[in-house]
């Protein structure tokens, strides 16, 4: 990770998203809950937004299938979307249809 030390927690973190397939999503919250920290769901966001390149970042979303990054929220979507995760009519990620759940 670019010889940088990384903080444990966020090398656990890194970890699962690098598990998830294409096509699946997971929420900060299914991630902090399989680290045994159900209420970090918040630190989760905060290492999400260093990640290491080559992880497949916009395969995590928030737990109600909201898209979110900021100003990469459009480009987040538009991964998704090609990789055929399917989006219910409000703008939201189906997250019954593609939720992750080997975490």
């Amino acid at each position: 990770m670019d010889g940088k030390p990384v903080n444990p927690f966020y090398a656990q973190v890194y970890e699962i998203v690098g598990q998830v397939p294409r096509g699946k999503v997971v929420s900060y919250g299914q991630i902090a809950r399989a680290l045994g920290r159900p209420r970090s769901s918040r630190e989760v966001g905060r290492a999400m937004r260093i990640c290491p390149e080559g992880l497949p970042w916009q395969r995590v979303v928030m737990a109600d299938g909201s898209v979110t990054g900021g100003g990469y929220a459009e480009l987040r979507r538009m991964f998704l979307e090609e990789e055929g995760v399917p989006f219910l009519p409000d703008g939201r990620v189906d997250m019954s249809a593609c939720r992750w759940d080997g975490c």
